[in-house]
């Protein structure tokens, strides 16, 4: 098979495979640490996905109120209803002062207050005094801060000397026979040829998978390539049945419109013109968090009082704030109403929808981007050799419900993080051990059958299928008759998936190719997904499950594990939230009711 596949060889100290706000954070720290690094991506760095991040990102700076990073971690807490690992929430939260002004420093043009400061607008969940007021915390660019901090860190990139190979795509981890990572293989799309990357750490910082499902805010990237890696290596995905639906993404096309719109002032209204959220979330109201506010939309709509001929979707307001505040602090998602809605925001509402948006569920990594599984009894067992960070990951710091604006936190903070840990623990230039030759083979056997793929269904076909059944059976609302219905059409549409066909054969710029590698990665994690979500009998968060609409602490405040074995099925175990601090600044936060 290596003779039909002739392979480049390269050796580094650490692979960062993606090039997202994640992937180039560790790529900067890890450059500054004098660890030769190489960052493999299959788009151009500065169009990943952190690019298209609007609203902002959380510090509590107190720039524009009172207020405390213990503040955020609680919110952050109440956010993830208890799920998330309060360890390593109260690191992120800590930490995110000093990441954020080292984002200023690195020249990201934040948006500013009169006295020149950064500029920080309200997000929904966000308070102060544990949840009495409310906290102006999240840091904004106008809306694009996405795009600003990926610029910023991209030229901070290039200024450490970090090694780019730009649209290479990552195929498979190279595991030893120990279960420890040692490289990985990647294709170089625009010569045909392949690289095996030979590494002391594989930092996978890939993003989420929001393309399994039909209608979703994230570009066509988003397939999770380093989840699907993952499972292939026979190691666990966690807590993958919490999917956040993002309450304003555009009806129809799905593009997103920031929770930054309802920070400003904007707000929801039902066919009657009422201000529904008054009545699901009577504190908070539109600034609820997002599965709160999701579910209220979507009860509106059941309910019939959605607008539009179909009454099936909800309107959000933002024409009272006037030209001026638009232009100012909403400018791109006023250009992207007029363009995917035909909306003028100046004058009309834009129509919205609850949106697949993000994934709370990733590879169990810790606070120190250390991945890590269930091994003899130990839950926290660390993977030698990788680590995971960004959406890829699950830290948890997210639990069952991310809160807006923590999630350009989490790519700086656990990048510097990963970063560090890594200089801490490699040692430059050290030799490394041979990547067995049956896992190569395995990898380039699995590329060989899908690049001859003679079957009858296209990859097109075949993906719309899971998306619609993701769609439809993983939705806001869960039913256990539904999601049960869901994992016996995946299932088939997986089988299916022995009959794709490529037409393409060829190694240079083969979209054919590279989509049908993009849906199997796709199929693994919508199988974990589907079968996590039919496994825990409880709602919790962005997991909101009819037949047991209470959260259920005494049984379920767990993290679900999920392997994908080869005979196609999914086997489930867990692992406890840690439910301790990192240390004595700040008590354990005990769970409570989640109300808003």
């Amino acid at each position: 098979m290596t003779t039909a596949y002739p392979i480049t060889h390269h050796e580094y100290d650490v692979v960062v495979v993606g090039a997202g706000g994640a992937g180039l954070r560790a790529v900067v720290g890890l450059a500054q640490a004098g660890l030769r690094t190489a960052c493999l991506t299959k788009v151009f760095p500065t169009r990943s996905h952190t690019v298209a991040a609007q609203g902002g990102i959380s510090a509590a700076l107190g720039n524009m109120g009172q207020d405390d990073w213990r503040w955020h971690v609680y919110d952050t807490v109440k956010g993830s209803d208890w799920l998330g690992d309060q360890d390593a929430i109260q690191y992120m939260c800590r930490e995110a002062i000093p990441a954020v002004i080292e984002l200023e420093h690195w020249g990201v043009p934040f948006s500013r207050t009169p006295a020149g400061k950064i500029y920080q607008r309200p997000f929904g969940g966000m308070t102060t005094h544990y949840g009495e007021g409310t906290a102006q915390r999240t840091c904004a660019a106008a809306d694009r801060t996405g795009h600003a901090m990926l610029h910023a860190m991209y030229q901070q990139s290039l200024k450490a000397r970090g090694e780019f190979f730009v649209e290479f795509f990552a195929l498979d981890l190279l595991m030893d026979a120990d279960g420890a990572c040692k490289g990985v293989l990647a294709w170089d799309l625009s010569t045909g040829r392949l690289h095996r990357f030979r590494a002391q750490m594989v930092i996978l910082a890939t993003g989420g998978y929001g393309r399994a499902f039909f209608s979703c805010t994230g570009a066509h990237t988003q397939t999770g390539d380093g989840n699907g890696m993952v499972l292939r290596a026979g190691l666990p995905l966690q807590d993958m049945e919490f999917v956040q639906f993002h309450p304003t993404g555009i009806y129809g096309s799905g593009c997103l419109i920031t929770e930054g719109a309802r920070g400003e002032g904007g707000y929801l209204t039902n066919a009657r013109g009422e201000r529904f959220m008054e009545r699901y979330a009577p504190n908070r109201k539109d600034l609820a968090s997002r599965d709160v506010v999701s579910r209220s939309m979507t009860i509106e709509i059941r309910e019939g009082r959605g607008v539009g001929p179909e009454k099936d979707h909800i309107h959000l307001h933002l024409e009272h704030l006037g030209p001026e505040v638009l232009h100012q602090r909403l400018p791109g998602i006023s250009e992207t109403a007029k363009i995917f809605a035909g909306v003028d925001v100046t004058r009309e509402p834009i129509p919205v929808l609850p949106t697949v948006h993000y994934n709370m569920g990733g590879i169990p990594a810790l606070f120190t981007g250390e991945a890590v599984t269930l091994k003899d009894g130990n839950p926290d067992t660390v993977v030698p050799g990788l680590m995971a960070v960004g959406e890829a990951a699950c830290v948890s710091v997210h639990g069952a419900n991310r809160l807006g604006s923590n999630s350009l936190l989490d790519l700086v903070v656990f990048g510097r993080a990963a970063a560090q840990r890594c200089a801490e623990i490699i040692k430059p230039g050290a030799p490394h051990r041979a990547i067995p030759d049956d896992r190569e083979q395995k990898c380039l056997q699995r590329l060989d059958r899908l690049r001859h793929g003679k079957g009858t269904l296209s990859t097109a076909r075949i993906r719309a299928d899971m998306q619609k059944t993701m769609q439809a059976h993983a939705a806001v609302f869960r039913t256990q008759k539904s999601m049960d219905e869901g994992l016996v059409k995946l299932k088939n549409i997986i089988e299916s998936f022995g009959d794709v066909a490529v037409r393409d054969r060829s190694m240079i710029w083969n979209s054919d190719l590279v989509e049908t590698l993009e849906l199997d990665n796709l199929l693994g994690q919508a199988l974990v997904t589907l079968a996590s979500a039919a496994n825990r009998k409880e709602s919790r968060g962005a997991h909101a499950h009819e037949d047991h609409p209470d959260r259920d602490d005494a049984h379920w405040m767990k993290h679900t594990l999920a392997w994908r074995t080869d005979a196609g099925h999914v086997k489930m175990d867990y692992r406890p939230v840690h439910e301790y601090t990192l240390d004595g600044e700040m008590e354990y936060i005990k769970p409570r009711k989640r109300t808003y």
